[in-house]
């Protein structure tokens, strides 16, 4: 425990193993530092940037003494203390991003789930840069479009993003916009981009579509029609990579009985509509009215899909069935106890589990064997290169 705030302290660090979070840890005077802009390995100077007393603190690392043989100069030069807060790991090199992911998770599930396991991230077809199809900006007080810093509110403007689709930010950060306005901006499967604005007024939330609103997607197979904001994922081959991995392990039988929860707009319900046949059951449970809209019109040639409009855990417990197979898509949480508990009773030979959070996954697997099921694979996928996020598939069993 510190009495003292070391907020701007200067620090000599030497840095230690990655952390879950697009940081690595250090330690000094008995504190835990957490330090951004470093690699494991390096002696670096570091800043004080977050000291809110107990056992750690945060800090950004100023100036390299002694570098990683991983690190490169960062593509960005917003990529840097102070700066922008969006990507985590561009000062290192791209299969190096990859092995640190694959570090957190394996640490996460020896550490929540008691899982010891080899971990290796894949890459998504694309690179490292140009894959960001969906991205969220604000207005600053002079009304330019950016980014916020890491952990703060002051927005960092830009005239563009090297990880964002090549002209998807143009008009957002050509104009001007009420300042705090937020700017939400889709690039479809078509290349057509859509922007939102979003404001409060008066205390009311307020929005605009300046320029589409229904975006045009291809994966699985099909094209999808969606509101243009909605979930999708955010790299062009992911929402097809997960569906084929999906596809793979599912495996339902035909005629059989799957749940596909937070289903979304039905990108995996349609996969596993085509195992199961005409003469099989997929029910959808998704809790977002325009997603569930979005996908009964996308489906409407799948009458085998069956959708919900709810929440997940309360959805289940009056299904009423026993199901061959289930998919679950959960968000960042995780499903959370009460979901794995309803998922287990229903008996199903397989889970398929599609995480975008480590942590969450591995405390979900740990409920998961309480009720006897066991990690038979697992994938971890590179979806979000130069940051810290790490999109992993799960098939557990009995």
């Amino acid at each position: 425990m510190s009495d003292v705030d070391w907020t701007g302290r200067e620090l000599r660090l030497e840095v230690g193993a990655v952390a879950h979070g697009g940081h690595c840890v250090s330690r000094v005077d008995g504190r835990v530092v957490f330090v951004r802009h470093a690699l494991p390995g390096e002696t670096v100077t570091a800043r004080v940037t977050e000291d809110r007393g107990g056992a750690f603190c945060r800090a950004d690392a100023v100036e390299v003494l002694d570098a990683a043989p991983h690190r490169v100069t960062p593509p960005c030069p917003l990529a840097a203390p102070g700066l922008c807060g969006g990507c985590d790991w561009q000062h290192a090199a791209p299969e190096f991003q990859r092995e640190l992911k694959a570090r957190v998770v394996a640490e996460q599930l020896v550490r929540l789930a008691g899982l010891e396991r080899d971990v290796v991230v894949e890459a998504l077809p694309g690179g490292m840069l140009d894959w960001r199809s969906r991205v969220r900006l604000v207005a600053g007080r002079d009304g330019r479009a950016g980014f916020r810093a890491h952990r703060s509110h002051r927005v960092i403007p830009v005239d563009d993003c090297p990880i964002a689709v090549p002209g998807a930010l143009d008009d957002a950060v050509a104009r001007r916009w009420r300042p705090g306005a937020e700017l939400e901006v889709t690039s479809d499967g078509d290349g057509r981009v859509h922007l939102r604005e979003l404001w409060t007024e008066r205390g009311k939330g307020k929005s605009r579509q300046h320029s589409g609103g229904v975006a045009v997607q291809h994966a699985a197979g099909r094209d999808w029609r969606l509101a243009a904001h909605g979930f999708w994922q955010v790299h062009p081959a992911a929402a097809g990579t997960f569906a084929a991995v999906v596809g793979e392990w599912a495996d339902a039988p035909a005629g059989g009985t799957v749940w596909d929860l937070y289903a979304g707009a039905g990108l995996f319900a349609s996969v596993l509509a085509g195992q199961v046949g005409a003469g099989g059951s997929v029910l959808a449970v998704e809790s977002g009215r325009r997603a569930v809209s979005d996908g009964r019109a996308n489906l409407a040639d799948l009458p085998q899909v069956r959708w919900r409009t709810g929440r997940v855990e309360q959805v289940l417990r009056d299904v009423g069935e026993r199901p061959d197979v289930v998919v679950l898509d959960p968000p960042r949480k995780g499903a959370g106890r009460p979901v794995v508990d309803a998922v287990a009773a229903g008996e199903p030979e397989r889970v398929v589990y599609v995480a975008c959070d480590p942590a969450a996954l591995a405390r979900d697997l740990a409920t998961f064997a309480g009720h006897g099921y066991h990690l038979a694979n697992l994938r971890a996928f590179d979806a979000f290169p130069m940051t810290h996020h790490v999109e992993c598939l799960a098939l557990l069993t009995r």
